[in-house]
């Protein structure tokens, strides 16, 4: 189940970093935790970064504004995704849910597909070949 879904602006404040009802926690689960997570941290990482904008208001050269925000973009994209799986943990436990949870859940959805790479891993690399 995916709960209920925050409205646009509860999902401004939880981009953000803030924290949702309580009747939204199933869908921050969800959020973390979907084949999508990755990309929508990096949509939350938009989000937190776009006020670097406001950089083009600045007087100067714009190709020296706009280089500016690129590098300060990619730094911050860079410690994002870096920290994306400590992030999303912390969102859960802001949330209520148990610290972990997040990463388990993602294995568990793909333990599966895990197995079958690992055994075809297995009889590719480990197996016992005479010559």
């Amino acid at each position: 189940m995916r709960g209920t879904r925050p409205n646009p602006a509860q999902w401004l404040w939880y981009a953000l970093g803030g924290r949702l009802p309580q009747r939204c926690n199933p869908w921050v689960l969800h959020d973390v935790t979907c084949r999508t997570w990755a990309v929508r941290h990096f949509v939350r990482a938009f989000f937190q970064m776009s006020p670097i904008l406001l950089l083009l208001l600045l007087p100067g050269p714009l190709y020296i504004r706009i280089l500016s925000i690129l590098l300060g973009m990619l730094v911050g994209y860079f410690y994002s995704m870096t920290y994306m799986w400590h992030t999303t943990e912390q969102r859960l436990v802001k949330h209520g849910f148990e610290r972990g949870l997040g990463a388990q859940t993602r294995r568990a959805k793909h333990a599966e597909a895990d197995a079958l790479a690992k055994a075809a891993y297995e009889r590719r690399y480990r197996s016992n070949h005479s010559g």
